[in-house]
């Protein structure tokens, strides 16, 4: 199965496209960025593009001390969060809602549960009940390699931590969701892998 894209770019599914050597595509400038900036700058493509409208929410925060060194300056010396956030990044793409989160680890062979709240799995439960798309974008530092993973993976581990398992399988991740090759725009396609969310 074949997509088209606005850019003239064609994506297959990951069964054919995974196979690809990964050294034929792996774009090496601006190695060191953070996931989030790597997200945001992409968003920022799609934005400009015409293709979708995602955002970082922002932490809302109670400031309880302020310093004026001068008049037109001031420095916030104490603060705390007010409330719990949900996810990173929400937005429509395609007149679809979507909500999801982005984490990093260092482990070679799992993504540690401990990453996620029990407050972050409510909302995106409570957001796909409503038909939202939701779904992780996770990266693997040590291998640097980016998976989008569907909630449900997410929900499925969560809900049965009582039985001892505290982490996602990387082989789980690679099995059931989609790795993203890193390209030049966006730098991480992953909207190309929402589309493969959105035919389920």
């Amino acid at each position: 199965m074949a997509i088209h894209y606005p850019n003239g770019g064609l994506f297959t599914t990951k069964n054919s496209a995974s196979k690809k050597s990964r050294a034929n595509n792996t774009i090496y400038g601006k190695r060191g960025m953070s996931l989030e900036d790597e997200i945001n700058e992409s968003n920022k493509y799609y934005l400009s593009a015409g293709i979708a409208v995602i955002h970082k929410k922002p932490t809302p925060i109670q400031i309880v001390d302020v310093y004026y060194p001068k008049r037109s300056a001031a420095v916030i010396k104490k603060a705390y969060f007010k409330q719990a956030s949900t996810t990173d990044y929400n937005g429509v793409y395609r007149g679809h809602y979507l909500d999801f989160e982005a984490k990093e680890t260092k482990n070679k062979t799992s993504f540690p549960l401990s990453n996620f709240h029990a407050h972050q799995i409510k909302h995106m439960k409570a957001c796909q009940d409503q038909a939202g798309i939701c779904f992780m974008i996770v990266k693997f530092v040590t291998t640097d390699q980016v998976f989008l993973m569907p909630a449900d993976i997410l929900f499925d581990y969560w809900d049965a931590q009582a039985t001892g398992r505290k982490s996602i399988p990387k082989a789980v991740i690679e099995r059931d969701g989609f790795e993203i090759d890193y390209a030049l725009q966006p730098r991480i396609p992953y909207l190309k892998y929402v589309d493969l969310l959105l035919e389920k």
